[in-house]
């Protein structure tokens, strides 16, 4: 493995930490700030509003800068965002600080993807990127459970501290171990975004979108679940919160040797798994063993999901994918940003703590449908095409003995 990729998973570990974190602090920064659970999900938006917005506005103005100046830079801003956090003396302050430490996001996952698979061997390009997104699934098992536990001891703003300053040290690994990687000449703006309209790429984007979401409906308020519903102490939240990552883990690392030997039906495949483990989950909970397993299931299926995803929109994108590569975390965010939303107005709406699972399997249906039909609409352009290629061949007939 490339140390590069090392340098790559490490800031992914401080992006996965910082974004993850919130959703085991909830109760305490909403307690600490006199605001209800679901109120304080704003927090969970905030930050993925950022990513949304930050992806395409920081890939489009950084489109000329080398690669590895624009990581630092997103790096830089990212450590910035997480000091505000930290020294924020309100809720309204610290929706600002969650909303820019989550800019640089998107952008740094979508160049960091596409430096990834320029430093692995042809065919290996998944691997490499899932070795990157690694870093933010170990986030979920060590970085997470332990900010969270740092949290609930010495106040949720010393694990936003803890992150800045893995940002610091994530700028130093960047800085050594990435190589100089120039930008094409023949790469520009107007060139990413004229790759980012391509019909595959949009469908690739609003599949993450309704696909992932079903994972952050659940996700957001799993720290709750594990008290009113699991029937686990506080104390447990941290474990249940690094089994969610044990199975990211898994899934990342599945997902990047099926990715490479079959996209599409990895994606059909984890797509439905998720569906499935969405519509058990209410029912699961409810017995302790299940429901850690189902834990476990959720973040495996769930991640399963985003290595094919990235692989589609930056192949789809052909040799203009930085744009459509950091837009893919825009999507990813809006569906982070809209499962809270519509999993925290499910229990507002009194219809109890596991309804988040049952709204999430109904957004991740609707984006195995879009994801189906893209399947179908590429299959269809790649037959035709090789119909217009053998009438053609056997329009020209002997020329194309002779050639």
């Amino acid at each position: 493995m490339p140390l590069a990729l090392l340098a790559l998973a490490i800031s992914a570990f401080g992006i996965g930490t910082t974004e993850f974190v919130m959703m085991g602090l909830l109760p305490n920064v909403a307690d600490d700030l006199g605001t209800s659970v679901p109120t304080a999900g704003y927090l969970v938006s905030a930050y993925a509003l950022g990513v949304v917005l930050g992806a395409p506005l920081l890939t489009a103005v950084g489109s000329r800068i080398p690669r590895k100046r624009m990581l630092l830079l997103l790096m830089a801003l990212f450590t910035l965002g997480n000091f505000a956090s930290a020294f924020a003396p309100g809720f309204g302050w610290l929706v600002a600080g969650r909303f820019l430490a989550g800019l640089p996001h998107g952008a740094f996952f979508g160049v960091g993807a596409v430096v990834a698979a320029r430093l692995v061997d042809e065919g290996r390009q998944a691997r490499g990127v899932a070795t990157m997104f690694l870093g933010l699934t170990v986030a979920n098992i060590v970085g997470v459970p332990a900010a969270t536990l740092l949290g609930q001891h010495l106040g949720w703003r010393a694990t936003f501290l803890v992150v800045a300053v893995i940002g610091l040290g994530s700028m130093t690994a960047l800085a050594r171990l990435v190589p100089h990687i120039p930008v094409d000449a023949h790469q520009g703006l107007g060139r990413e975004v004229r790759a980012l309209a391509n019909r595959q790429v949009l469908l690739g984007l609003l599949t993450a979108v309704l696909g992932f979401a079903g994972v952050f409906a659940v996700y957001s308020y799993l720290s709750a679940m594990t008290t009113e519903v699991m029937g686990f102490g506080e104390s447990s939240v941290t474990l249940v919160l690094a089994l969610f990552g044990i199975g990211m883990t898994l899934g990342a690392l599945a997902a990047g040797p099926l990715t490479d030997r079959a996209l599409r039906p990895t994606l059909y495949g984890s797509l439905t798994a998720l569906v499935a483990v969405l519509v058990v989950f209410p029912f699961a909970v409810q017995v302790k063993w299940a429901a850690l397993v189902m834990v476990v299931l959720l973040g495996g299926v769930g991640f399963m999901t985003t290595t094919p995803l990235q692989m589609l929109v930056m192949n789809k994108a052909k040799d203009a994918p930085t744009l459509a590569s950091a837009s893919n975390h825009s999507a990813f965010n809006l569906a982070n940003a809209g499962g809270a939303w519509l999993g925290g107005a499910a229990i507002a709406a009194g219809w109890g703590w596991t309804s988040p699972a049952l709204v999430g399997a109904a957004l991740t249906v609707a984006g195995l449908a879009v994801a189906a039909t893209a399947g179908a609409l590429d299959h269809g352009v790649r037959g035709a095409s090789r119909v217009v290629t053998a009438a053609r061949g056997a329009r020209d007939g002997n020329h194309a003995d002779v050639c």
